[in-house]
């Protein structure tokens, strides 16, 4: 089972929401789509359920070796970023229907049901009307039909949406638990830290293209190959001396005894090693350490500088 995008093109009119775009999802994956707001994350999304159709390249969705241009509706969970149930009625009756809509019947509908709600701690109110819940809880009502007629797709758009952190834990161990169970999830999110923790690979776009699509720990080295070191000498540098670091060299004088500077292709941490001992005796170096969010944003901005290059 697998999901083949390429070469995808999305137009709007005179807008290119989606660039050749290509990328694919195999089973029992987290995948996550990553970009900024008009990046073309729900254009993609859109596609892949069927809403829309590309106007060039190929979508591919292999389900038992039968091929299909979008994913089948009764293969699919889907969680869209607006809420799409119904506020007036309970969250027995909301769950129930969507349940039935996607093929099961009534008896193992209220059965499934009743055991989801327990698990998301809102059996208690199953014959609440949705409206009367918080945000977090509707969302967790949300999340319960995408899932309770066991799709082997699911796309999540903004899931982590409402949820506390206490919730958006308990979400990270269901999602993963699902993917154990063969699921594959296509997950468009901008909690970074929660999906540090559950995509193996993501798509990073920006206007419609590609910035990155690999695995998330060779993102992370790519970008940490820019890293930010910080140097304390044990005595202040003098100014002759502190304008020994090469012009090319990203760096800042923070005191007169502590440096910050970027270590590149250009400049390695071997040939900083090299020259710190004529400019100081050295006290600490330290690497900072930056987050899933701190590389995304670095490299939407490399992406938005070699556009104007």
């Amino acid at each position: 089972m697998e999901l083949v995008v390429d070469k995808v093109v999305k137009k709007y009119e005179e807008m290119i929401a989606v660039n050749e775009l290509s990328f694919s999802v195999s089973e029992g994956e987290i995948f996550a789509l990553l970009g900024p707001n008009g990046a073309g994350k729900s254009s993609i999304i859109r596609m892949l359920t069927g809403f829309t159709h590309a106007d060039e390249g190929r979508i591919s969705v292999n389900i038992d070796g039968t091929y299909h241009p979008s994913i089948p509706s009764h293969e699919l969970g889907y969680l869209p970023e607006d809420r799409g149930l119904y506020p007036e009625k309970s969250l027995l009756k909301n769950i129930l229907y969507f349940a039935q809509l996607n093929g099961m019947e009534k008896q193992s509908a209220l059965s499934a049901t009743d055991s989801w709600l327990d698990r998301f701690e809102l059996i208690d109110r199953k014959d609440d009307p949705l409206k009367s819940l918080s945000k977090g809880n509707q969302q967790k009502v949300q999340l319960i039909t995408a899932v309770i007629h066991q799709p082997r797709w699911v796309i999540l758009d903004e899931p982590f949406s409402g949820l506390d952190p206490v919730n958006q834990e308990k979400v990270v161990t269901f999602l993963s638990e699902l993917t154990a169970q063969g699921m594959s999830v296509i997950l468009s999110a901008h909690q970074m830290a929660m999906i540090e923790k559950l995509a193996a690979r993501i798509l990073l776009m920006n206007k419609g293209k590609a910035v990155f699509y690999g695995k998330l720990a060779d993102f992370r080295s790519k970008q940490e190959a820019n890293a930010k070191i910080s140097v304390t000498f044990v005595q202040s540098i003098a100014p002759e001396l502190q304008s020994s670091i090469p012009d090319n060299v990203e760096h800042q004088w923070l005191k007169d005894n502590k440096l910050s500077l970027s270590i590149s292709a250009q400049f390695t941490i071997n040939q900083l090693l090299n020259l710190l001992p004529s400019i100081g005796e050295v006290s600490d170096i330290q690497s900072q350490q930056m987050d899933l969010h701190q590389l995304y944003l670095q490299a939407i901005e490399e992406q938005g500088a070699s556009t104007h290059a």
